[in-house]
């Protein structure tokens, strides 16, 4: 496939236009030689003549009046693409494809994206939602550009960052729960906990560091769903904190630390070779601010 210079068909397009290689020179800042240069070389590319003289005058031949039609539409294009991408170096619009779980989703991110968006109100963020290991693969794979897991995370070709403690609690419906909330305590209570994921083996290995081990009366994915049930009286749940901040008192529910406590690490993953656009620089700004919260 052919592929022509686009310096030696802006030159064409100024002495075609101007009717002068000097005033073609000037137009570009560049020499005389210079856009002569640009011409035979376009011209040799092209296997036809494109500009002649006729007095003191430079104009086009018929293949260079043809090829001026094509080369007129090409500047254009090339405009329109250059004016296309502007907006992406700034960051005002682009795409931000992120992984996550579903609790970080509802209770991490959403400030954290609602100061993206108020920043850069042109992008389109995207959020997907799955354990770790599900979403690491995607990560690996480029189909999201950034993943919020709970750890432990792992992948050669990732660069994973330590950005929020989470402790997990017992959620009970209020006044119910027991003075002291150990394994030994808990492990005498109908369970609802995580189905699979880091979390749950988090739980897991806490009962199993007393000598005890549990057999849930419930596994849910979901920690609304958990926090539901626990509310019916269905049993008592172990989730993370940040579940419970922000609930109201009308829920019903109360939660109170595990003892010993129990906490999970939230952490950042991006591929090493990601380049990094605006949205994901923000994102990463952003989130060691949840550690505040």
């Amino acid at each position: 496939m052919m592929d022509l210079d686009l310096r030696q068909v802006r030159s064409f397009m100024d002495v075609a236009d101007l009717g002068s290689f000097s005033a073609a020179a000037d137009k570009a800042g560049l020499t005389q030689p210079a856009i002569s240069l640009h011409i035979r070389l376009l011209e040799k590319q092209l296997g036809v003549r494109l500009i002649e003289r006729v007095g003191r005058r430079a104009q086009p031949t018929a293949a260079g009046r043809d090829f001026l039609i094509h080369a007129r539409r090409i500047a254009e294009e090339v405009a329109h693409a250059i004016e296309t991408v502007a907006p992406h170096r700034s960051g005002v619009t682009g795409r931000l494809r992120i992984g996550t779980g579903a609790t970080a989703c509802i209770y991490l991110l959403p400030p954290v994206l609602g100061k993206i968006r108020q920043a850069m109100p042109g992008i389109d963020i995207v959020v997907q939602t799955g354990n770790t290991h599900d979403i690491l693969r995607l990560l690996e794979a480029n189909t999201i550009d950034a993943a919020v897991v709970a750890l432990p995370a792992s992948g050669r070709s990732l660069d994973i960052s330590d950005i929020h403690l989470d402790e997990l609690v017992a959620v009970f419906p209020r006044g119910t729960g027991e003075k002291t909330l150990n394994a030994e305590t808990l492990s005498r209570q109908p369970l609802l906990l995580y189905e699979g994921g880091n979390t749950r083996r988090l739980v897991d290995q806490w009962f199993a560091a007393s000598g005890r081990t549990v057999q849930p009366a419930m596994e849910l994915g979901s920690v609304e769903a958990i926090k539901k049930l626990a509310g019916a009286g269905l049993g008592l749940a172990i989730v993370p904190r940040m579940a419970m901040e922000h609930d109201d008192a009308a829920s019903g529910l109360e939660w109170r630390s595990l003892d010993p406590p129990l906490e999970r690490r939230i952490a950042l993953a991006l591929r090493r070779d990601k380049h990094m656009t605006a949205p994901l620089r923000a994102l990463a700004a952003a989130l060691p601010d949840v550690r505040k919260r």
